[in-house]
């Protein structure tokens, strides 16, 4: 199976001034047995990215907030994934949706509660965090 992971990051959360930290998004994709397997190789490609890069500094929480599976890649025409829709300033909620379809159109709202992301009202679980 291919599994694709999505995740929300925080770096340089340790910075007092907001210019200094970080924010973003960033997606795995690995072909697994299982899911499990799957988010066991995401978690150690994440720890060495942080051992070997920059782009996860300091005092960082990364947020795994989703994981698509797929038996087979489309052939023929391209599938449309993760569309976002953000209206106004960048701290508001916003919109999207996975696999947006004539047939479905599952929606979720993405916004923030305090310092944490939040799909749909539910605050998201923590899945990796590095203290420097």
């Amino acid at each position: 199976m291919i599994y694709l992971g999505n995740f929300v990051h925080f770096t340089n959360q340790q910075d007092e001034s907001e210019v200094n930290r970080r924010h973003g998004e960033f997606n795995l994709i690995v072909q697994a047995d299982d899911s499990n397997s799957a988010i066991e190789l995401f978690k150690r490609r994440i720890i060495e990215i942080k051992e070997t890069s920059e782009l996860f500094e300091g005092k960082c929480r990364i947020y795994f907030t989703q994981l698509l599976e797929f038996d087979r890649l489309p052939t023929g025409h391209a599938a449309l994934l993760n569309f976002k829709s953000i209206a106004g300033d960048p701290a508001m909620p916003f919109i999207g949706c996975t696999l947006p379809s004539r047939e479905q159109e599952v929606c979720r709202i993405f916004d923030w509660s305090e310092t944490a992301p939040s799909i749909d009202g539910e605050p998201e679980s923590l899945f990796l965090q590095f203290e420097r």
